[in-house]
């Protein structure tokens, strides 16, 4: 009855891990953090998403609407990346100068040109710079959530990306370390990405494009020290009691492969007072 129990609770996690309601995901394309699906109880499986031969970037807005569509709450106006800027080899080196410590992450341009090449546009605009990782989840699945400019969930860029380099039949899907896209479904990425702390099995239904090189230890440190829950039946998902904010994003040119990385340096000391539920939970699902 015990295990059957604990299988029950974990379930719930599993489904309960969305930012933002059902409609809202229709409607603005919401991102969840991980995950939108259920675990699967059936033999089915997410099939691979191969990196297309052209970037798609969909807008959000109709664009054959008879009058220009508002952009939804939290949607940004930045405009696409030029497919001609998309580079389908190699890596890229991503630097994510943060409150809590410097985050270096191997970008896989080669296996996800398109998310990185979007990635590599966004920063460009500094739409990363002054955002906060708005989530962790300490139960269940174990990742941070970044990339929202609203804080709330809900934001993103006025376009959304292809899925691509699904990690099918890997085990696990998602091992620490892993650097992927929050996704509110099949191919509807925006700017919002998690970071892998500890291994975690998920649906294999979220674009992998990097690991974690250096700083891995700072989300871990962030991570023990809990959340602010958004529900308080579901105890481990919500605002970091550690704010971890993005203070700038770099991101180097693609390469066959990266130099040698300067020395991690000390973790600072940590950043606090947390941040208040009330200004970083996403709308109840």
């Amino acid at each position: 009855m015990a295990v059957r129990a604990e299988s029950a609770r974990r379930r719930k996690r599993i489904k309960t891990i969305i930012s933002g309601s059902a409609a809202l995901v229709v409607v603005v394309g919401a991102v969840v953090v991980v995950t939108m699906l259920a675990m699967d109880d059936g033999d089915g499986a997410a099939s691979a998403a191969a990196s297309p031969e052209s970037c798609v970037y969909q807008p959000v807005a109709d664009p054959s609407a008879a009058s220009p569509e508002p952009l939804p709450d939290g949607i940004q106006q930045v405009g696409a990346p030029d497919e001609s800027s998309v580079v389908r080899s190699g890596v890229q080196l991503m630097t994510l100068n943060t409150s809590q410590g410097t985050l270096r992450i191997q970008v896989e341009t080669g296996k996800a040109p398109c998310t990185a090449a979007s990635f590599t546009h966004l920063a460009g605009q500094q739409f990363f710079d002054e955002t906060i990782c708005h989530r962790l989840t300490t139960e269940g699945i174990y990742v941070i959530q970044c990339g929202d400019p609203s804080g709330s969930g809900m934001g993103g860029p006025d376009y959304r990306i292809r899925d691509e380099n699904l990690p099918v039949d890997k085990v696990p899907t998602y091992p620490e370390g892993t650097v992927a896209m929050a996704n509110a479904g099949a191919n509807t990425n925006g700017s919002q990405f998690f970071i892998v702390y500890q291994d975690s099995e998920l649906p294999a239904s979220y674009t992998v494009f990097g690991h974690v090189l250096q700083g891995l230890d700072i989300i871990k440190r962030v991570a023990s020290t809990g959340v602010e829950p958004t529900d308080p039946s579901n105890p481990g998902d919500g605002a970091p009691k550690a704010e971890v904010k993005i203070a700038s994003m770099i991101i180097d040119p693609a390469a066959p492969s990266l130099p040698d990385l300067p020395p991690a340096s000390p973790l600072p000391a940590m950043s606090t007072p947390s941040v208040a539920p009330s200004e970083t939970a996403s709308p109840a699902s």
